[in-house]
């Protein structure tokens, strides 16, 4: 079993050290009950225009009176928008105009779904950028169809996987949640290579339906020629509320929607027509901002921390958990710890979410998501928390008060779940 420079054992299952108090994915659903606790406390101080929301996902609900009033009812509605819902997810995804569309109420489920009905019992191939690791719900995809899953990163070892496994289904992430992109040529080669091989080609293109074409000049989702796509309608630049969109083959989307029917995972009337108004909202120039405040949020913190401690995306800096853990130790003055990586973000994050508003994926990302400090600030959150250097100090001072309890568990569990 691999570990973490600390020594923690990793669970391979998510890609990071589980603590004494973060061990599961229940202590996880724990903290993120506590988060909404912290969070609303905040709202009835503050107020809702208080809140940043600095994790790439604005999750509004973008449906209009008369939606509520027709398209929203359970019997009737999904006949009524059906056709303009594929319509706006083939313009999204840069389709040709004969794809099927289905919504479901994440992309996660998707994802399982889509393994569900398409992996034949083989392994399931997947592709992703070199240096990053395939999305948690693949893993617990596959194991849930009793599949091993064949990680590549380069087409050398993706056709020596083809030839070895045969797999029946190949899964390819254009951008993953930590924003490592795969070129246009590798993806547009995968899926040529994959459909050779008689696979289903499946692209997760949750942030690259937008992030590639908007900020990278990268070609549409569905021009790669896959057979499948889905797509986050709250991820980069889009408005909410949470769903997955699919559009691809009629044929290869049927199965999956079946499968999503039978587990509870399609969404509902009212959640498929907010993804359709997300959709057709969309307006690359929001993104374009999104990215310029997280660039400059990007430099605030290089110039706090220095540039070795910050990486940075496209959409916004991120500190590695383990880099994070670094920077606490040394305000501690301490070589050590009992407390892991993921425990002493999760405690940064509460602690900016409690003190700012500024909501991360540290206190709201779902169980098994990663749990670097990735700050990426969604249209207007840098402003609301009064500018670049203002969330900065918000995440030193976060730090400080974590490292002044980093040997105090009942602080830990105090800060994540409210527990005395």
């Amino acid at each position: 079993m691999s570990t973490d420079r600390f020594g923690n054992a990793i669970d391979p299952s998510v890609g990071y050290a589980r603590g004494a108090l973060l061990q599961s994915s229940a202590d996880e659903v724990r903290r993120l009950a506590q988060a909404g606790r912290v969070a609303a406390d905040f709202v009835a101080r503050e107020g809702i225009d208080k809140v940043a929301i600095c994790t790439g996902n604005l999750r509004f609900y973008p449906a209009t009176p008369d939606d509520l009033n027709l398209l929203c009812e359970e019997w009737i509605g999904p006949g009524l928008f059906g056709e303009e819902l594929r319509q706006a997810a083939i313009v999204h995804l840069g389709g040709q105009g004969h794809e099927a569309a289905a919504v479901v109420n994440r992309t996660s489920a998707g994802i399982v779904a889509t393994i569900l009905a398409h992996s034949a019992g083989r392994p399931v191939l997947s592709l992703v950028a070199h240096g990053d690791r395939s999305h948690a719900s693949v893993l617990r995809g596959a194991r849930l169809a009793n599949v091993q899953v064949r990680e590549v990163h380069d087409l050398d070892a993706m056709h020596q996987a083809l030839a070895k496994d045969s797999p029946a289904l190949f899964v390819i992430t254009p951008v993953t949640s930590e924003l490592s992109m795969l070129s246009d040529d590798l993806i547009r080669d995968a899926v040529a290579a994959g459909n050779k091989a008689g696979c289903v080609t499946f692209l997760d293109d949750a942030y690259g339906a937008r992030f590639r074409p908007v900020l990278h000049g990268g070609g549409d989702s569905l021009s790669f020629g896959a057979d499948l796509v889905i797509t986050n309608a709250d991820k980069a630049g889009l408005s909410g509320p949470r769903a997955g969109v699919f559009c691809g083959d009629p044929a290869v989307l049927i199965p999956v929607q079946a499968k999503a029917s039978e587990l509870g995972m399609e969404a509902r009337a009212p959640v498929a027509v907010g993804a359709m108004r997300s959709l057709q909202g969309f307006a690359p120039d929001l993104l374009l901002q999104e990215a310029q405040d997280g660039q400059d949020l990007a430099d605030a913190l290089e110039s706090a921390l220095g540039v070795g401690r910050v990486s940075r995306s496209a959409l916004g800096p991120k500190i590695d958990e383990q880099d994070a853990m670094d920077i606490v130790l040394g305000m501690a003055d301490s070589e050590k710890t009992d407390v892991v990586p993921a425990e002493v973000t999760a405690a940064i994050g509460m602690l900016m979410l409690r003190d700012k508003g500024i909501v991360t994926v540290n206190t709201h990302g779902q169980p098994g998501g990663r749990v670097s400090i990735r700050l990426k600030p969604t249209s207007g959150a840098v402003a609301r928390v009064g500018g670049a250097m203002a969330v900065t100090d918000t995440l030193l001072s976060a730090m400080r008060q974590t490292a002044n309890h980093l040997n105090d568990k009942a602080w830990f569990a105090a800060t994540l779940f409210g527990e005395t």
